[in-house]
């Protein structure tokens, strides 16, 4: 594992840890997805490139989203693991103009995290990791009975759509014939939204066909970008796996969220 350079502080003293510079947007892409659910999250890092993850309070959703360090214009660190807080980042990121740079000097010994952005400096003050809610260990490992991948705005419409008539949808894979189902039953409304296996990116069938709250899928969809291809693994009342690229592929954003169980 390569060791990071020390530099010199706001403050004087030397900053070990991490180093990056990366590009603003980089950075935007990478936290949207965090912001969409979570204020705080779990920010890891090694030679390999970075990671955050964060569950929300009711423990229903899930995110990681790894961005390698080959997204980085340059990337120098030692192995990190501490909390941060996602919000107030993007608010500080939110300053750069879109292109600009972004520069980080992580200090590992005092938890701050120097931000640079042109002639702007910023110093975070970074969580305890041990505080902080920790998702279960790779939920990228979760497979399901059913797998989609379809076009991230056919989901995204179909959400709206849901929300506009129910507080939840159901999400199902119809074995026969072959298809991706989105639908919602309101008070008074009905929607549905069936995509079949040739509208579809890929298709693995299986029975799978599962209740999920309205409150996540909308936000989860919004973070997306507009041209994510979607993949989503499901099962019969299992969570619903929700997996995407961004940064032409440098990085990858995972969301689990548990379904909510029907009852009679």
């Amino acid at each position: 594992m390569s060791e990071a350079t020390s530099t010199v502080g706001e403050a004087g003293r030397d900053v070990t840890g991490v180093q990056a510079t990366v590009e603003a947007n980089v950075l935007r892409s990478a936290l949207e997805p965090v912001l969409a659910l979570f204020d705080e999250c779990h920010l890891q890092i090694d030679e390999a490139g970075i990671r955050l993850t964060g569950i929300d309070p009711a423990t229903v959703a899930c995110v990681e989203v790894d961005l390698g360090r080959a997204a980085f214009e340059a990337f120098d660190a030692t192995e990190v693991h501490v909390g941060i807080d996602a919000a107030r980042f993007g608010d500080v990121v939110g300053m750069a103009d879109s292109g600009g740079t972004v520069r980080l000097a992580l200090d590992s010994e005092t938890r701050r995290l120097h931000i640079r952005i042109g002639g702007l400096a910023y110093d975070l003050a970074l969580l305890d990791p041990d505080v902080l809610r920790s998702p279960p260990e790779g939920i990228g490992n979760f497979d399901g009975t059913a797998r989609a991948v379809a076009e991230g705005a056919d989901v995204a419409r179909s959400i709206r759509a849901a929300g506009m008539v129910a507080d939840h949808a159901e999400l199902a894979v119809e074995p026969d014939p072959a298809a991706f189902a989105v639908s919602a039953e309101g008070d008074t409304d009905d929607v549905s939204l069936e995509l079949p296996d040739e509208d579809l990116l890929e298709l693995d069938p299986g029975e799978a066909r599962s209740l999920f709250s309205i409150d996540y899928l909308e936000p989860i969809a919004r973070a997306a970008p507009r041209d994510a291809a979607f993949e989503l693994r499901l099962g019969v009342e299992q969570p619903l796996s929700i997996r995407y690229d961004i940064v032409d592929g440098e990085g990858a954003v995972e969301f689990l969220v548990a379904p909510r169980i029907a009852t009679n």
